[in-house]
């Protein structure tokens, strides 16, 4: 059966060549998730279409066809929207590769293109590299939340007892924070306080962002079952080293 569908919200994630004068591209959508699409005869010199089909430019998308990979019928211009600058490119990049890595096409999700939208707003805009951080922290842990994998963030996996900002907590995948006991780690060492910061959206102190960025890196890495991310790559090329690299 041939899907039509018109005029989608969306967004290019990702275009590479396809044939000689085509593009095929990953495109998230409001209502479709994600979606892998052939934009015909778009590579061509003189395509009216291709400056269209660029990143974090919201698009209203259609497209036609059976199975996982559609044809693109059409690609207007959506609402104008602030789009990231400078090294905030490559943190809109790093979002764009999660979604694409770890996201199943054709699986819907509009809370979480609704928190892509934000965090591109976000990072549009004005601010210091914390802020840029924590929105980086905010959408993985969205993310995260979608895939299945949402994290229990104020209360002990073991016994339930609210966490306590000062104790140090071992983070285990798929399980939850459980006191610290000075022994062998089996997770990420968090102190209770990181741990709540990020539950109840608070601006973490530098220490606490470290902290909730290397629990960040580790459960997404394990979803990714070690495979490196091009747009990390990328971000430590171009970041001096006294920077810090936020993804």
């Amino acid at each position: 059966m041939i899907t039509r569908v018109q005029l989608q919200p969306g967004y290019v994630l990702h275009a590479r060549p396809y044939r000689e004068t085509s593009l095929l591209l990953e495109a998230l959508s409001r209502d479709h998730g994600r979606v892998g699409l052939v934009a015909r005869g778009a590579a061509a010199p003189r395509a009216r279409l291709r400056p269209r089909l660029q990143p974090f430019r919201p698009l209203l998308l259609s497209w036609a066809g059976r199975g996982e990979l559609r044809t693109l019928t059409g690609a207007e211009e959506g609402a104008p929207a602030p789009v990231p600058a400078g090294r905030r490119t490559m943190a809109g990049l790093y979002l764009n590769e999660l979604l694409i890595r770890l996201l199943h096409r054709d699986d819907p999700c509009p809370d979480l293109y609704a928190l892509y939208v934000r965090t591109l707003a976000e990072l549009a805009a004005p601010g210091d590299d914390q802020a840029m951080a924590m929105s980086l922290r905010r959408f993985e842990q969205g993310l995260l939340e979608a895939l299945g994998y949402g994290l229990l963030l104020e209360y002990d996996a073991v016994a339930g007892a609210p966490l306590e900002p000062e104790r140090c907590y071992d983070y285990r995948p798929g399980v939850g924070p459980v006191p610290a006991t000075g022994g062998a780690s089996h997770g990420v060492p968090i102190h209770g306080a990181s741990l709540l910061a990020l539950a109840r959206g608070a601006t973490p102190t530098p220490a606490q962002g470290r902290e909730i960025k290397r629990l960040m890196r580790a459960l997404i890495g394990q979803l990714l079952e070690g495979r490196p991310l091009r747009s990390r790559e990328l971000f430590r090329a171009a970041v001096p080293p006294s920077t810090g690299d936020q993804t």
